[in-house]
């Protein structure tokens, strides 16, 4: 090869390499929480990277009410779930689009409780982390928060 044969070549394969491992920039989007009392709080409820949507993590509350739903770690954790999922609904998805779960429980003797009703939502099940924490917002026994793809 010529030296001028070298150097396109040398420039269409960093153009190459430039696309196929991602350096062009993806657009963020930080998506407003659909909830009106959540509307100021210090974070967003998901975040938008290209068709990848991070959602912040949910406790077992009753967003009517503003409390935690009563009857333990199970019904905290569906509670969660359903919240989950009214988040996933606003942009146009379900639990099936999720790949990534994190939970946090406030004690681990939770997890086989916590797990009965875990699988009977995330039924694709999506990779996990499951760990316990010292405490848990507003003193509750679990939180979740997922990575979604559209």
């Amino acid at each position: 090869m010529k030296p001028f044969q070298y150097a396109i070549l040398a420039i269409l394969l960093s153009g190459f390499a430039a696309t196929s491992y991602g350096q062009e920039s993806t657009e963020l989007i930080f998506h407003n929480s659909h909830e009106v009392k959540k509307q100021n709080a210090p974070f967003s409820d998901a975040v938008q990277a290209g068709n990848m949507y991070f959602l912040a993590g949910q406790i077992g509350m009753d967003h009517t009410t503003r409390t935690l739903v009563n009857g333990g770690v199970q019904a905290e954790t569906g509670q969660t779930i359903k919240n989950i999922e009214a988040v996933l609904g606003q942009h146009g998805m379900t639990l099936d689009n999720v790949v990534k779960c994190t939970v946090i429980l406030a004690n681990i003797e939770d997890f086989a409780a916590f797990n009965e009703i875990y699988t009977q939502y995330f039924t694709k099940k999506p990779a996990r982390t499951t760990f316990a924490a010292k405490a848990i917002a507003a003193n509750g026994a679990i939180e979740i928060d997922v990575i979604a793809v559209k």
